[in-house]
């Protein structure tokens, strides 16, 4: 039987393109291994043994560690790049890891690293997406992209990564392994952008779904940061993380949390002040569930119950 090649990725703008940038240097039919932004224990689904090749992209090590041990003493080759808060990362010969939690780094731009800079385009398209616009400009300066190239990717990358939000593949408009085999036959983001039927049914549902956001007042502001509850449904589940994002670029020393109202509880979405990019992940991993980078960061279900201690806690980590 010959070996298997399995791709294991984040279904956000980040895991997407960083999948994109290694096929395109290196194709491959592999096995894709994804999910909603919020499903990262993706190794629990991987079945792989001697000689099989695993790449992962863009989930947290920490949260996959019992499953990377399987498969490593299966004997199978593991590659993962990552940017998130790994825990301790083992050492092992079938394992090559690519890992930077530094907090103007995503994953897409590892992977940029790693091939030398060929497919770079896409890496700014997903810092973008990450939101990191300070590191996408930084990194797309050896492209000479104009001002209306560079906001197409910014659009490009908010678009890939607001459909990677929801509570299930229900929520989204495309699961994100359909998403990424849409986008695989472009070398060239621009012509996505113009010929893509996907692209227009994303940026149509993006702009809609945050025009519905941007009408939630805060239910309260300090100056340390603010705090906003959405409502149950699909739009709001979906709008959760890139309005964060929006909010901390329209005001850049404070923090941010959204609360999107579920079944018992919220699902949370934290982003630190843009200016220090700090502390989100801190914050977040004292509730259960909870995990992510120091800059954003969110919590899998918070219960009613927790949501006093939450704001308490929310406030005394950005005062």
């Amino acid at each position: 039987m010959s070996a298997q090649v399995i791709d294991v990725f984040n279904g956000d703008a980040d895991g997407i393109c960083a999948l994109h940038q290694l096929r395109l240097a290196d194709p491959a039919e592999s096995e894709l291994v994804t999910g909603p932004k919020r499903d990262i224990a993706l190794l629990d689904r991987v079945a792989a043994g001697a000689g099989d090749r695993v790449t992962v992209l863009d989930v947290a090590l920490s949260k996959n560690r019992k499953a990377l041990d399987r498969l490593l003493a299966a004997g199978a080759f593991v590659r993962y790049f990552d940017h998130h808060q790994p825990g301790e990362i083992p050492v092992h010969p079938n394992l090559a890891a690519h890992i930077d939690i530094d907090a103007n780094v995503c994953t897409s731009l590892l992977v940029d690293d790693f091939l030398g800079g060929s497919r770079r385009v896409w890496a700014v398209t997903a810092a973008f997406g990450d939101n990191l616009a300070d590191a996408a400009r930084q990194a797309a300066t050896p492209l000479g992209l104009t001002a209306d190239q560079l906001a197409q990717l910014q659009s490009l990358g908010e678009c890939l990564n607001y459909n990677g939000y929801g509570e299930t593949i229900d929520d989204l408009f495309f699961h994100p392994a359909e998403l990424y085999r849409v986008l695989r036959p472009f070398e060239d983001p621009f012509a996505f952008i113009a010929e893509s039927a996907a692209y227009r049914t994303l940026k149509a549902g993006y702009e809609d779904d945050m025009a519905r956001a941007f009408g939630v007042p805060a239910a309260e502001t300090r100056p340390g940061g603010r705090i906003f509850l959405l409502p149950a449904g699909k739009w709001a589940r979906r709008v959760s993380g890139v309005f964060g994002n929006a909010l901390a670029v329209a005001s850049p020393s404070q923090a941010h949390a959204v609360l999107t109202a579920g079944a018992g509880g919220y699902v949370v979405s934290v982003r630190a002040p843009l200016t220090t990019k700090a502390g989100a992940d801190e914050l977040c991993s004292r509730f259960e569930g909870g995990g992510g980078r120091t800059a954003a960061a969110g919590i899998n279900h918070l219960p009613d119950s927790e949501l006093d201690r939450f704001v308490a806690a929310f406030f005394e980590s950005f005062p």
